[in-house]
């Protein structure tokens, strides 16, 4: 009998950043420090993830906040695999060539949302470059099977650029979601090295486009600092947005992944972060959530109500 040897090694999560030198991490002050997850809250929130086959962006980006979310029965599903074909420098998701999209996905997460009661949820995904129209239909068809089975829950989704995909972000907008998001993640000086991948322009097009298609859509996006950017870049970044229409801005702190990924450049303290909040919502941002561990979907269902009061209101004037 003859026995085979398997001298193959585990595929590295990210090829791309092998041959980088390793930096140092810094290390984390204490408002950064969160408890490491393991209520009985979160233990049935991974059971019903695991039991429908699904990603989580909470798992793969390696959330701080999962412990939190978790317990609480909110997790941000990540649809389209769990394999990005694109690199970029701060993200911990997998990069490689990814498998063929799952027809069955769409109504194994509208389940999933329909057994954990959801009020609301936040569906994201990995870029497809690879797809004619970057997984537009793929992002609609979930749109659709959740609304079929779970109509009173609201629906947030974080979408790639889709770039140079003609067409592709008009069916996403055309699903009627009730928050559209895509992050422009940071500054424009920074992309080539942070997101080589992508165009900060479109992206900043991306989210006008949702508002020209229709306007009564509320439109979100993000940014990490402590990448070395300024604060005048911060602040031309949130009148980019303004421009484009975007009524909810997120900010959070960077966090390194591995010593491969791009550095820490300075951790910012929470009083910076408050000042960026209120220079935020003096720039008429319906809704701001600012500080060291915000992140796109924390607290998304509590942070949606008052994006809605903050509509109403407005218009109440």
């Amino acid at each position: 009998m003859a026995t085979v040897i398997d001298t193959l090694k585990a595929r590295p999560r990210h090829p791309e950043k092998a041959n980088r030198p390793e930096t140092p991490l810094l290390r984390k002050p204490d408002w950064l420090r969160v408890r490491a997850p393991g209520s009985a809250g979160y233990n049935e929130t991974r059971d019903i993830v695991r039991s429908h086959g699904l990603t989580t962006v909470c798992e793969e980006a390696a959330c701080p906040n999962i412990g939190e979310c978790w317990t609480q029965k909110h997790a941000t599903m990540m649809i389209m695999g769990e394999i990005c074909t694109r690199a970029c420098s701060f993200c911990n998701v997998i990069t490689g060539k990814p498998n063929a999209l799952d027809p069955t996905e769409p109504a194994r997460v509208a389940e999933a949302v329909a057994k954990m009661g959801l009020k609301h949820v936040v569906i994201t995904s990995v870029d497809r470059d690879d797809l004619d129209d970057g997984g537009a239909a793929h992002f609609a068809a979930v749109v659709y099977a959740i609304r079929a089975v779970a109509p009173d829950t609201t629906i947030e989704i974080l979408t790639p650029d889709f770039l140079r995909k003609d067409g592709a972000a008009e069916i996403v907008i055309d699903s009627a979601p009730d928050v559209f998001n895509h992050n422009l993640e940071t500054v424009p000086r920074l992309y080539l090295t942070i997101r080589p991948g992508a165009r900060y322009y479109n992206s900043l097009r991306l989210l006008e486009r949702v508002k020209d298609r229709d306007p009564r859509r509320f439109t979100k996006s993000g940014l990490m600092v402590g990448l070395g950017e300024s604060k005048e870049e911060v602040m031309q970044v949130m009148d980019d947005m303004r421009s484009a229409g975007v009524d909810f801005l997120t900010i959070g702190q960077y966090l390194q992944p591995t010593r491969r990924h791009a550095a820490v450049d300075r951790f910012v303290h929470p009083d910076e972060f408050a000042a960026y909040e209120a220079i935020a919502r003096a720039k008429g941002f319906l809704m701001v959530s600012a500080s060291p561990l915000t992140r796109s979907s924390h607290h998304a269902g509590e942070d949606f109500a008052q994006l809605k009061a903050a509509r109403e209101a407005l218009e109440a004037r």
